[in-house]
């Protein structure tokens, strides 16, 4: 691989614009640092791209020396899938253009946007893209695997608000799929994940967005069952301007709750009111009601505010894995089981993320983009987050028995950007009747699955390549 890669920087140095980085040169340890501490890799070279071109060269030479390739927006990949051991690294970072049309209420963006790069842009505007909730986020990685954030219910995925992508083919060409041109790759880049490609633009529609109502509280014991209990029954009829969450965890240390709290079974409940905010005042109130007075909160923020409120409880350098689940419905027995698991919890941070799908995200037919099932609304999201390498083994551990306990209730199905990178196994289950589908794309677009650090779908008829 090291011969490989050296003929691939010397194919590379002449006409590329961008950085190319070798290990021990300046810039390297700092670029090949990813999101996620626990996947340790170290790339032999890192093509940083300026431009288009670059990544047409890349893929180019790297796809001729068959060379392993990564390709990394903002790194933030569960499973580490933006960088790789020996390997090439594709880097976008250098490409975060965004154009914003405020009268048609569109705007494109260039393949290494973060979630942040295209909200400000926007937002100068009074527009809003939906998408997630970390705004160190990349923007292309979290939009090919669907897109599930504060404006879901209201807006739909962020996929489903994407009108066309510009992408990079093995063979280095440059595709535009949109609904009436490449219509078979639009369908699967909604979805389908890094499978077919180097997205390096993406077309998308966006809504007007200023500020917003958020409110959050805890509930603690007994009231933490109750919450979720509240939150199960009211979702299904809730108003799509409502994104009500609730996060399960053990107490942190309080603060002006009663000392009795700490450590004990916590349901920290966020609620999120996007309309006329008078209206709102009495929805965010009722997600409130089983929290704990003196815990409450609520604040009008701006759009911005929102997006980056949690950046730093999941900023980069920690560890982090996570097993992820639907649910048609969420019994007692399922909640019950997730509250106990708590008592053997090794990070105070680790937490079981609870969201309702529904709203304008359900609405959309089950076939008209690759992304997985909208007709299970109840996700769960069991995120281990930690900082010291000696608490791997305890808190994957953890992780794993609670799913385990939980997954009997659960039904088929994962949302891709959810999953660590020892699930490939699940894929199919992700995508079930998109599944063959999917895979007819792959074999069309990339027959030698060159594109394969993703959650991968391979083509059938082509042969496996080492990984």
């Amino acid at each position: 691989m090291q011969t490989a890669v050296e003929e691939l920087y010397s194919a590379l140095r002449a006409s590329f614009s961008g950085d190319l980085l070798r290990p021990g040169q300046n810039g390297f340890a700092e670029a090949r640092a990813i999101w996620n501490a626990m996947v340790e890799r170290t790339p032999g070279l890192i093509s940083r791209c300026r431009n288009v071109a670059d990544v047409q060269a890349a893929v180019r030479a790297a796809n001729a020396g068959g060379v392993l390739t990564a390709i990394r927006c903002g790194g933030h990949s569960l499973a580490g899938f933006g960088s790789c051991e020996g390997g090439l690294v594709i880097d976008l970072s250098g490409m975060r253009e965004v154009v914003v049309d405020a009268e048609r209420r569109r705007a494109r963006f260039s393949g290494g946007c973060l979630l942040g790069s295209v909200d400000l842009a926007t937002q100068k505007v009074g527009l809003a893209f939906p998408s997630g909730v970390v705004s160190h986020t990349g923007a292309g990685g979290l939009v090919l695997g669907g897109g599930t954030g504060w404006l879901n219910r209201l807006h739909g995925l962020s996929c489903d608000n994407v009108e066309g992508f510009s992408m990079v083919t093995a063979d280095g060409s440059l595709l535009h799929a949109n609904a009436t041109e490449n219509s078979d790759l639009f369908w699967a880049l909604r979805g389908g994940g890094g499978n077919f490609g180097v997205v390096t633009e993406f077309a998308v529609r966006l809504h007007p967005l200023n500020s917003v109502l958020f409110g959050k509280g805890m509930a603690f014991g007994d009231d933490a069952f109750r919450a979720v209990q509240d939150w199960r029954e009211f979702m299904p009829e809730a108003p799509d301007h409502l994104r009500w969450g609730v996060s399960l965890q053990t107490a942190p240390e309080p603060k002006d709750t009663a000392s009795r709290a700490r450590g004990v079974p916590a349901g920290s409940v966020s609620a999120l009111w996007v309309g006329d905010i008078d209206e709102g005042q009495r929805y965010v109130d009722r997600a409130l009601a089983k929290c704990t007075a003196s815990t409450i909160a609520k604040k009008v923020l701006s759009f911005l505010e929102l997006q980056t409120m949690a950046d730093n409880d999941f900023a980069h350098g920690r560890r982090y894995y996570s097993k992820s689940a639907y649910f048609k419905s969420l019994d007692d027995d399922s909640i019950e089981s997730l509250i106990s698991a708590l008592a053997t919890n090794p990070s105070p941070t680790n937490e079981m993320e609870l969201a309702y799908l529904g709203g304008a995200a359900a609405r959309v037919p089950a076939d008209a983009t690759a992304f997985g099932d909208r007709s299970a609304p109840f996700i769960l999201n069991l995120l281990g987050n930690w900082t010291d390498p000696a608490d791997d083994a305890a808190n994957v551990a953890w992780i794993r028995e609670v799913f385990a306990k939980v997954r009997p209730a659960t039904t088929p199905g994962v949302y891709v950007n959810f999953m660590s990178g020892d699930e490939q196994d699940r894929v199919p289950e992700a995508y079930r009747t998109r599944w063959e589908r999917l895979v007819t794309v792959k074999a069309k677009y990339d027959p030698q699955n060159c594109f394969r650090l993703n959650q991968n779908i391979r083509a059938q008829t082509a042969a496996a390549k080492p990984d």
